[in-house]
């Protein structure tokens, strides 16, 4: 995980989806972090206060993209618009991120696609390891990435929000 120290001028503003309280971390360069729906406002908001005690938060923040997240949430085919901003991460993770981000939505890609996409053709645990930072899930879509053989493989939000994810997607391709 990327450092937790942002300055004042970091926000954070929350998002209601069907999956519950999404929690986005912002800077003027951009979408710096989400978390993970959570049952509750007060949860979804101490989960990021932990994390960037610094930030501010802003209610109205990333209206745009709050809905974006809405409609993905209730099953649409949504391609975000959202600046990001990557800055602290190295290269080859960011390029990891920036593949992972064309895959289609509804669609799965092994890891060893992934790297031989970012020209690494034998580093699929290096594509693992920098999935596995990824701090903007959804946005980049790593729960697209799948093990060669078809099965899930890890995930930051756990196996069964990946399931989850995969089967949101799913949907619109039946």
């Amino acid at each position: 995980m990327r450092h937790t120290k942002v300055s004042l001028w970091e926000t954070i503003t929350l998002c209601q989806t069907q999956a519950g309280w999404v929690g986005l971390l912002l800077s003027p360069r951009g979408l710096q972090a989400l978390a993970y729906p959570c049952p509750s406002v007060e949860e979804a908001l101490a989960n990021l206060q932990e994390r960037w005690p610094e930030a501010s938060f802003e209610e109205s923040a990333a209206k745009g993209l709050k809905e974006q997240l809405r409609r993905y949430y209730a099953g649409e085919p949504v391609t975000f618009a959202a600046k990001l901003d990557l800055e602290g991460y190295t290269p080859f993770e960011r390029r990891v991120w920036a593949v992972t981000s064309c895959i289609p939505y509804g669609q799965t890609r092994p890891y060893s696609w992934v790297a031989k996409e970012v020209g690494s053709p034998r580093g699929y645990r290096a594509v693992g390891a920098a999935l596995a930072k990824n701090p903007i899930p959804i946005i980049i879509p790593c729960h697209r990435v799948l093990r060669k053989d078809g099965t899930l493989g890890g995930y930051g939000g756990g196996l069964e929000m990946k399931r989850r994810l995969l089967e949101i997607e799913a949907q619109v391709n039946e």
